[in-house]
């Protein structure tokens, strides 16, 4: 990536030579061009919401900039990226979008994420922060800045305005009030499920925000919990890409005796997940993780995987997400163990089970969704 600083290399995590996308964009390349075009002071607290893969933090190392992200990935990524470019890694500091957020901000440089309820929540946890001097600039692109993201902005923070494009991405100022009456943060939000999907019905979710149908139960997740498997008296389950971690719950609910393991590599999901868990009082064994997929899981030590795969990665649309779950889960099997998928007919993920493990079998299937069982030989 060319800055104004000079050029810096970058690449997504996990690192694929196969990955033709970049680990950054035409708004991030904007934003450091507008800093650096302003002489904008980079001075006192610098932080950084939304960075995708670290490319604003490594850009902007030298000022000692605090990182707040959902994603480890991101994370992974930004201390990859600040040790590929020969930069300590204490020059970042690297905040969760669940840890408590610096007490003043000076500079606040906020990448819009896919998601307006994150926006929302992190705008409102860090307004106490904002002052009439801080400087804030957003950053996206075209087709992510919409009136509810600028909206969102002038309601929280102060008057907001966006710049022209450039390279389809947009800038958007906002400048703060000093003394405006914060409003309560809504989130996390809660609901009951819905009769007819097994021992979950009825139960309560709870979901912070960015985390997947924050209002209700999705189609596909409601189709899953109709046809998950019989897990009682078979140990160590896996809800893998966990979400607000209904699935994994329904398995604890079901067999109280089972040791369910909740990962997902945002730290908002598992947050969602042992929220879940705890409100509806289950008695089970729950161990709740964020990480990338299964990395650190004893190979041969599950006997089932439950996943509902991803198929965005931010705006860009790729299996590869699930690929490396489909490969995770394989290692982390018992031999016999099974894993159970739901996905979307098109996304033909019986062509890649069937790669992977040799075996593919329909278990149930609507006009939209199907969920396939592989097992490990």
């Amino acid at each position: 990536m060319t800055t104004p600083w000079g050029e810096r290399a970058l690449a997504r995590f996990p690192e694929d030579p196969r990955d033709r996308l970049r680990a950054w964009d035409a708004s991030d390349e904007y934003l450091l061009r507008h800093l650096a075009e302003q002489d904008t002071p980079l001075s006192g607290t610098v932080v950084i919401v939304g960075d995708r893969w670290g490319a604003l933090a490594t850009a902007l190392a030298e000022h000692g900039p605090v990182q707040i992200t959902d994603s480890f990935l991101t994370q992974e990524a930004t201390r990859a990226n600040l040790a590929r470019n020969g930069v300590a890694a204490d020059s970042v500091r690297l905040l969760t979008t669940q840890d408590p957020p610096p007490e003043r901000v000076d500079v606040l440089l906020v990448r819009v994420p896919k998601s307006l309820a994150l926006l929302e929540d992190q705008l409102l946890r860090l307004a106490p922060a904002v002052h009439a001097g801080t400087v804030v600039v957003g950053t996206g692109m075209v087709k992510e800045i919409h009136t509810s993201t600028l909206k969102l902005f002038e309601r929280i923070l102060g008057p907001t305005r966006t710049s022209l494009a450039e390279k389809k991405a947009r800038l958007i100022h906002c400048a703060p009030r000093s003394s405006a009456a914060r409003a309560a943060n809504p989130w996390p939000h809660s609901y009951a499920l819905p009769e007819g999907i097994g021992v979950v019905s009825g139960r309560t979710v709870v979901n912070h925000a960015g985390v997947f149908c924050a209002e209700r139960l999705d189609i596909g997740t409601r189709f899953f919990l109709q046809h998950l498997p019989d897990s009682r008296g078979l140990g160590r389950v896996v809800d893998l890409g966990c979400g607000n971690g209904v699935v994994g719950t329904a398995v604890s609910l079901a067999d109280p005796e089972a040791e369910v393991l909740f990962v997902d590599e945002s730290f908002q999901a598992v947050a969602s997940a042992e929220a879940t868990y705890k409100a509806n009082g289950v008695p089970g064994h729950a161990e709740f993780r964020v990480g990338d997929g299964l990395a650190g899981v004893p190979a041969d030590s599950v006997d089932l995987v439950l996943n509902n795969p991803p198929f965005h990665s931010h705006q860009a649309t790729t299996d590869a997400t699930a690929w490396r779950m489909f490969t995770d889960a394989r290692r982390a099997l018992r031999q016999g163990g099974e894993l159970y998928v739901v996905g979307n007919r098109h996304l033909a993920y019986h062509v890649k089970l069937k790669r992977l493990f040799g075996n593919s079998r329909l278990v149930a299937s609507d006009a939209k969704f199907v969920v396939l069982r592989a097992v490990k030989r």
